[in-house]
């Protein structure tokens, strides 16, 4: 399906920007740093990867998944993920007067780092979740209701000058790698597993899945 293809190839580029974002802030406290790449890095994060990205995954991709799918949007992976996008977004507009300044007290540049790690934590994660389980298991669903493409738009101005604007900063701050965050697929390495979703299993599968489950498990 075209669309979750797009929208995995733009979690490349967000995930590679969230590195790059973290190498930004740590050069921040050397003074290394351009203090005005700071409102270019949240230009990138509120126009492409929240007004571009999110926006499509919500209006076309996780509608899609609720009226063709019949897949329940209070609870389960579309609620959870939604209200993940809600809460980075959030996160990324206390954030935003801080990276438009150009001189940060010492207290608010330990703040600002504090919320970058948060959000960029949060983000990675969240894009681990969606390209392990969300996208195979959307466009299986969808498939099996008839449904073999979604819409898609191209980005309007702003959006495109953010995301072309990245190439910049991933030159000026090569991504690095978050030693502390645990990543990989599945459910359990989700945040909302347990909280706001109880995994794809209990979510989504249908008494038919659960029987070939059981069926083979028992062959096994």
């Amino acid at each position: 399906m075209k669309l979750l293809d797009t929208l995995q190839a733009e979690h490349e580029l967000i995930d590679r920007v969230l590195g790059s974002f973290r190498a930004y802030v740590d050069r921040l406290a050397d003074g290394t740093a351009d203090p005005d790449d700071g409102r270019r890095f949240a230009a990138f994060f509120d126009a492409f990867a929240g007004r571009f990205h999110h926006d499509r995954e919500e209006r076309v991709l996780f509608r899609a998944l609720v009226d063709d799918a019949e897949l329940p949007a209070d609870r389960g992976p579309v609620y959870a993920l939604g209200r993940e996008h809600a809460e980075m977004e959030a996160w990324l507009r206390e954030m935003t007067p801080l990276l438009e300044r150009r001189t940060l007290p010492g207290d608010d540049l330990a703040r600002l780092r504090a919320q970058v790690v948060r959000y960029s934590r949060a983000l990675w994660r969240h894009i681990d979740a969606e390209n392990s389980v969300l996208f195979p298991q959307a466009g299986e669903r969808l498939n099996r209701c008839g449904v073999r493409e979604l819409a898609d738009r191209p980005p309007t101005g702003p959006e495109a000058a953010a995301r072309d604007g990245a190439a910049a900063l991933l030159a000026r701050y090569p991504p690095v790698e978050d030693a502390v965050l645990a990543r990989g697929d599945g459910c359990f390495l989700c945040r909302a597993h347990g909280d706001t979703c109880d995994g794809l299993e209990a979510e989504w599968w249908t008494e038919l899945e659960w029987e070939e489950f059981r069926y083979r498990d028992a062959s096994d």
